[in-house]
Formats: C-alpha cells, structure tokens, sequence
C-alpha cells in the first residue's frame, strides 16, 4: 500500500521550538553511579536488536545496563518514581508532562532519542479516499497519543475536531459531521483491531509485530514539523538523578554510537529523526507543556 506524507499538524500548544551498579534513588549527580550493580533502564520493545548493541557499547565505557521490558506504556513511569528504575527510554515530552501533572512526580528528560511520525494503518484500504464514511477507525487510548492520532484523522479529512483540535483533544472532541466514528482502544490493541476497524492509528513499537511495515501507513503526521516538537523522545531520570555523569554519559552512548543509530533507524523503518538535543532545552520545554496542561485541567 502506498504511504502518504500529510502536512504538518497543527498542535495548539504555544511551546518555545525547543529540543535541542544500580543506582539507588538518592544518587543525585554522583559520578560513581551504577559501581554496585547495572543500570537498570525501562524500555518499551527490549526485542528490537538495537538494544543489545546499546548494552554492549554501554558494557565497552565500562557501565553495566541491564533493560527492563514492559508490555505497556502506563508501567514504565511508575517503576522509575518508585525506584525500580534508574531510567526508562520509551516516551515524548508530552507523555512525560502528562504523567508528572497527574501524579504529581518530577520525572525530568535528561536527552534526546529521536522522533517519529504515527502512522494510520488499514487492512482493507489502499488509501485514506478509499474508507466510506460511517466506517470505525481506532486510536490509543492514552491522553498523548490519543490526541496526537486525533489530529492525523483530522489531517487526512476522515474527522473533525472541536476548536480545531490540539494535543489536549480526545474522542469526545470528534464532531458529528466527520465522516468516520473513532473509538479508543489501549496502544497495544489497535493493530489487533484492523480486520475490526477501516483504519487504526498504530504506535511505532506495535507496527513490525503486528505484521505491517512503516510503508504501510496510509497517512502520517510530519515529525520534521517545529508544531511536532513536544512528541521527541527522551530518556526519562528522577530529578534528583539529572545530573547523574552515568546517566548523561548513557544518553551520549546512545546518541552518538553509530550502530546503535543505525540500528534505531533500521527499527524505524528509516522514518527516525535523531535527536541530539540538550537536556536543558528537554526540561523548559517538559515544563512549558506540563503549565499548559495545569491551565486546561
């Protein structure tokens, strides 16, 4: 099936165009971090073989990583808050400003991975033209992703969305007048839901085990879009840990060690932005979105 690139997405969010031995809990900035044990860092699709590059270059400036895999999105946060984690690798900026407004925790971005478009995949329809109006179409469940697949419907002319949508809209924001009906289903689900739907929004982590390729998307929103800034990835510390030399020192082995880029890529169907971006741009951007997110509670 074709791909079809849609223009940018417009987000309502008024964000400066910023990017850019286990540890216990209470590390902070000590640079002998990890001297008792490995790294443990969440992660949301352990399998992609990029991983076992990253632990093996990390193994080579002599930190131990070990990854922790978590099935769904909602676990990874948690685990770092309670401690179980010294950091998790899965999740934009506005993921993160959801969780921390919610549970009133201050997770920090301490670098950047990369960003990605998300993609509308069907296995009935060629192209967006070909769904007749009245079908269903499927987004994530989360408040963010929701949101964000909300506004590549809109994109491609299959809904409508009140006020003209924004990374706060949800399913209850989708007009009568659009020619599909959106349900939400959790992240993990909506490929499953394809012979079910017309069309499902589906997450970079599920396309490849779902059977699909990235170059099967139907329509995409824009990553390279400045509007798209608030969806870069990010690895994700305790506050107390940002200045962690290890931590940082793990965020430069991802970014700059070239097989693990190239791995990233290859897992990205080659639709990965790499990111370099500085850790303090991460965190005035973090918390721009988390004020914004406070003002439309």
């Amino acid at each position: 099936m074709p791909k079809k690139t849609l223009a940018a997405v417009a987000l309502a969010l008024p964000l400066a165009l910023l990017l850019g031995a286990c540890a216990s809990p209470g590390a902070g900035s000590d640079a002998s971090a990890g001297s008792d044990g490995p790294v443990r860092i969440g992660v949301v699709g352990a399998g992609d073989p990029y991983w076992e590059t990253y632990v093996e270059a990390a193994a080579d400036e002599g930190i131990e990583v070990e990854l922790v895999d978590f099935s769904e999105y909602t676990q990874p946060n948690p685990a770092l808050t309670a401690g179980e984690l010294d950091l998790n690798q899965f999740q934009h900026i506005i993921y993160l400003a959801t969780y921390n407004v919610q549970s009133d925790e201050d997770l920090v971005p301490i670098g950047s991975t990369a960003i990605y478009p998300l993609g509308l995949y069907s296995s009935q329809y060629d192209t967006v033209a070909d769904i007749p109006a009245g079908e269903t179409v499927a987004v994530p469940n989360d408040e963010s992703n929701q949101a964000r697949g909300l506004l590549v419907l809109q994109s491609a002319g299959l809904i409508e969305l009140k006020d003209g949508g924004s990374i706060f809209s949800t399913v209850a924001d989708v007009l009568d007048s659009s020619k599909v009906t959106v349900e939400a289903l959790d992240a993990a689900f909506t490929a499953t839901s394809l012979p079910d739907v017309a069309a499902a929004i589906i997450n970079n982590d599920f396309v490849e085990d779902a059977g699909l390729s990235f170059e099967d998307a139907i329509a995409t929103d824009d990553p390279s879009d400045p509007n798209a800034l608030p969806y870069v990835n990010i690895f994700a510390a305790r506050a107390e840990d940002a200045d962690n030399e290890t931590y940082r020192k793990l965020v430069e082995i991802y970014q700059t060690t070239q097989e693990v880029q190239d791995g990233v890529q290859e897992a990205s169907g080659n639709t990965a932005d790499l990111l370099q971006t500085p850790a303090e741009e991460l965190v005035t951007s973090l918390e721009d979105v988390e004020e914004d997110i406070r003002a439309n509670q």
